[in-house]
């Protein structure tokens, strides 16, 4: 079953999201190899209508056995880890398009 990560991050994220990306990245590397990722990246931040440098979050949409499953996945992230995240939250996620 797809399942939807959305990581909330913390203020001024960006120095602690490139300390971590490679492993991060790497996960997500992972993930596609076993050809159970369908989507994943961040949402950028936005400034007087232009995007910033910074983030806000990320979404990542993957198959998982169970929601049990998904949030062990989810805790061991290193964005997780470093603090990117202020919180995670993880939902059921049905694909109907494309």
């Amino acid at each position: 079953m797809y399942f939807a990560i959305i990581g909330q991050d913390v203020a001024e994220s960006l120095p602690l999201r490139l300390s971590v990306r490679p492993a991060h990245l790497q996960r997500l590397e992972q993930l596609k190899a076993e050809g159970r990722l369908l989507l994943a990246g961040p949402f950028p931040e936005m400034q007087d209508g232009e995007l910033s440098t910074g983030f806000s979050g990320s979404l990542i949409v993957a198959d998982f056995p169970s929601w049990e499953a998904c949030q062990t996945w989810a805790n061991a992230d290193p964005y997780v880890a470093a603090g990117v995240y202020a919180g995670v939250t993880i939902k059921p996620f049905k694909l109907v398009l494309p």
